[in-house]
């Protein structure tokens, strides 16, 4: 085994434990691109560009410079609400109200970091579940969107991988989130008061590259001006992918030069194959191969991120690896981005010791690899993604009576 410090270490293999959430010991990562639930979403504004606005309002006997009202409303006030709406006549709010329908409820929300961090659980239409996290850095502040509800890869130290996929998101449900964090910001519900949303990341619930279509579409919304959406800058975006390599060459060719963010979180196919399943799709140097063709289209410097997990994927040979594998395609094309896991005594997925993630980080920087501890965020409650939706419903399925003539807790 790899010795730290002349120190041998025993390694630690994702299949040593059921994986995370699994509800029998002898579970098995299983990757689904089918949704459960094929159910749409009600049509919405969001849900179409600009053109397609009018046509619809058109179709709804209303004329079409209603389209370019109806739009600033939502993407700049932040409004979808057609009654707060005085300039929309009150003969028309009804047909208004139908190309906004509610597409999101607020559950809960949990607050951490001394409020600089919220963590919201949402209602889609058909009781379907999602989370979203805005957070305020001293720079900037960023919302982290499901794309998904649930997930089909499979990961095992993932909560939402092990839920298995619901089904897609809508391209409205997703900017909804940002409708609804851009609110937030304004109304000054951070600690800190009120601000601006300046960043958007694909790194909530669900592989973003498997609900291709919604996300382009959702992506467009950020970055297209009023009155076609936000108006963000795409440099201030992130799409994070486990490995869907044709998806990766696909959205290099869309020229939205948005930040490319791999999953990575092993540099070999030995350990990959059974830390993310799709690996056995799509291998490690495919993968990399793709994210430096992303690289090569867009620009736009690719990042790696790498969760640190206790004498699992956390040794300085690793790290060499992944620096050998980086450097091989290029130098500055990538950053690498180690996160530190949250500590989870009794179980395998628990952070790196902080000395094995020092040497992790020196050897990566020795090696001429552009690297930066993510900062994470959330310890404080259920921060990684899935599990609010998994302590949300535990609860209610704990409160509902029991009928089975059977004690809670017993079998």
């Amino acid at each position: 085994m790899t010795a730290l410090a002349g120190t041998p270490r025993h390694e630690v293999r994702p299949t040593d434990q059921p994986p995370e959430g699994a509800s029998s010991p002898d579970a098995k990562p299983i990757v689904s691109f089918a949704p459960r639930r094929r159910g749409k979403a009600p049509a919405h504004l969001a849900d179409l560009d600009l053109p397609a606005r009018k046509s619809a309002l058109k179709d709804l006997g209303l004329p079409a410079f209603r389209a370019d009202q109806l739009s600033r409303h939502y993407f700049d006030r932040f409004t979808a609400d057609p009654e707060q709406m005085t300039d929309v006549p009150a003969s028309m709010r009804d047909a208004v109200a139908s190309v906004l329908p509610p597409l999101v409820e607020r559950v809960v929300t949990q607050r951490a970091d001394g409020g600089t961090t919220l963590k919201d659980l949402w209602r889609l239409f058909d009781g379907a579940t999602v989370e979203s996290v805005l957070m305020r850095y001293p720079q900037r502040t960023t919302l982290c969107v499901s794309s998904q509800a649930g997930c089909g890869m499979a990961c095992p130290f993932c909560a939402t991988g092990q839920m298995g996929l619901t089904r897609n998101l809508s391209t409205a449900e997703i900017i909804d989130q940002v409708r609804q964090a851009q609110l937030a910001c304004r109304e000054g519900e951070l600690s800190g008061g009120p601000g601006r949303l300046s960043n958007v990341v694909f790194m909530g619930m669900g592989e973003p590259l498997a609900n291709y279509k919604a996300v382009i579409g959702a992506l467009h919304r950020l970055i297209n001006p009023s009155p076609e959406g936000f108006g963000m800058s795409a440099r201030s975006i992130t799409v994070s992918t486990v490995g869907l390599v044709p998806a990766i060459d696909k959205l290099a060719r869309e020229g939205l030069a948005v930040t490319l963010a791999v999953s990575l979180h092993a540099p070999d196919d030995d350990l990959r194959d059974e830390l993310i399943p799709v690996n056995s799709r799509w291998k490690v140097g495919e993968l990399l191969d793709a994210a430096r063709r992303y690289f090569l289209a867009t620009g736009r410097r690719v990042s790696i991120e790498y969760a640190l997990i206790k004498d699992m994927n956390d040794q300085v040979r690793r790290a060499k690896l992944l620096a050998d594998e980086l450097n091989a395609r290029g130098r500055g094309w990538a950053h690498v981005n180690p996160i530190p896991l949250n500590p989870t005594p009794g179980t395998i997925w628990t952070a790196s010791t902080r000395r094995a993630q020092d040497a992790f980080v020196a050897t990566l920087r020795d090696n001429g690899i552009s690297t930066s501890i993510r900062d994470t965020r959330g310890s404080d409650i259920d921060g990684a993604c899935g599990q609010l939706a998994t302590a949300v419903k535990d609860s209610l399925r704990s409160a509902e009576p029991n009928t089975s003539g059977r004690k809670q807790g017993t079998r």
